[in-house]
């Protein structure tokens, strides 16, 4: 039986992350089931979330079992630009999609934090932080059918089954997305994004398209190594994309 429960999940752990392990079979958000008094790679999951978010407060919904709903907490040192940590977990995972897939190379990060799968996305992450401490959270269509994703989203949207046709095995897949997720924040900790950005720019989604955000509007340069979108001379550290298809 596909379960995320601590017995099924913790024997899988292979380094720091996910210790604590806290699961929930329904939480409003595994970002505040988080606690952020916890160690540095402590983590909150569940099953279903009655008032997940995404970016900009959007609702993240899913059917209970189907999805890896989680947060993670980091305790990053003052001074890297924290914007970056939702880069750096779209990094970890893009791979995790990817490898499961048997598809090298396939996924590709659309800046800020969406990961795309031939351009529909299946995977989502959001970064808030609060005096000095980091909640990562990272939701990744897993297991749902073509009727239970949302028809009404903004960009088309995607789960690995409908994808390759198969059921994946959730327990398997978070503890390959945390090894992963650990392996680029240390990374990222010990050089920045540039540490990364050979994985991120090979990634980027948006780079050559037609984009308009922030009221600004032209064809997406790229990311640079500080985490911006680059538009049409500009560097841009935040906002609402929209692409042409």
């Amino acid at each position: 039986m596909d379960s995320l429960s601590p017995e099924v999940v913790e024997p899988l752990l292979t380094g720091r992350f996910g210790r604590p392990y806290v699961y929930a079979e329904q939480c409003e958000s595994t970002q505040t089931l988080l606690d952020r008094s916890g160690p540095e790679g402590s983590v909150a999951v569940a099953d279903e979330q009655t008032g997940g978010r995404g970016r900009l407060g959007r609702a993240w919904e899913a059917p209970a079992g189907t999805s890896i709903l989680c947060s993670v907490l980091l305790r990053p040192p003052p001074g890297p630009d924290l914007a970056q940590l939702s880069l750096v977990g779209g990094l970890a995972a893009a791979e995790t999609v990817e490898e499961e897939l048997g598809l090298w190379r396939s996924s590709q990060i659309k800046w800020p934090n969406d990961v795309m799968i031939n351009r529909r996305k299946v995977a989502g992450v959001l970064a808030e932080a609060r005096e000095g401490i980091v909640a990562l959270g990272t939701g990744i269509n897993v297991n749902q059918t073509r009727d239970q994703l949302p028809r009404d989203a903004r960009q088309p949207v995607a789960s690995l089954r409908t994808t390759d046709g198969r059921e994946h095995d959730r327990a398997v897949l978070l503890a390959d997305l945390l090894a992963r997720l650990e392996r680029f924040y240390t990374a990222w900790l010990e050089g920045g994004l540039d540490a990364v950005f050979g994985d991120l720019g090979s990634r980027d989604f948006l780079r050559g398209r037609r984009i308009t955000v922030d009221g600004v509007e032209g064809v997406a340069e790229g990311i640079d190594r500080e985490g911006r979108l680059l538009v049409a001379g500009r560097a841009i550290d935040s906002g609402e994309v929209g692409y042409e298809r």
